[in-house]
């Protein structure tokens, strides 16, 4: 059984070089779990609910792919900007917030830069989704 996962949760891209914290946008009523605002699947929204992971070292990054051509083909990490492609998945089957499946610590997204966005930590430990 996997936790809800709620604003402040820790967050890592596959091609990051560092971590962020999930910011949960008030939507309709303020729903908590363990203390923290939940989440749903629709908080996927780069800066916004999604936070920058430090530096970005995918090839398939355009800046990146510039940045390394530049360097004479030493891989160049850049600025990471997220470019989510859609809504977190799974969602939770059975619990709801705000009209849509709660965010669970299982559940994973992608950039479009080929980066999976994965929850390292749910920010809070006491409420479990199926």
């Amino acid at each position: 059984m996997s936790q809800e996962a709620v604003a402040g949760a820790v967050l890592m891209c596959s091609f990051g070089m560092a971590p962020s914290s999930l910011n949960v946008t008030p939507k309709g009523q303020m729903v908590k779990a363990g203390g923290p605002m939940a989440a749903n699947i629709m908080d996927n929204v780069p800066i916004a609910n999604v936070p920058p992971f430090g530096m970005c070292i995918t090839p398939t990054n355009p800046a990146v792919a510039a940045a390394t051509a530049a360097a004479l083909g030493v891989l160049t990490p850049v600025p990471c900007m997220p470019v989510i492609a859609g809504p977190w998945a799974p969602g939770s089957p059975t619990v709801m917030v705000n009209g849509q499946p709660a965010l669970s610590s299982t559940s994973k997204c992608t950039c479009a830069w080929g980066g999976v966005i994965s929850i390292t930590m749910p920010g809070q430990l006491t409420v479990n989704v199926a």
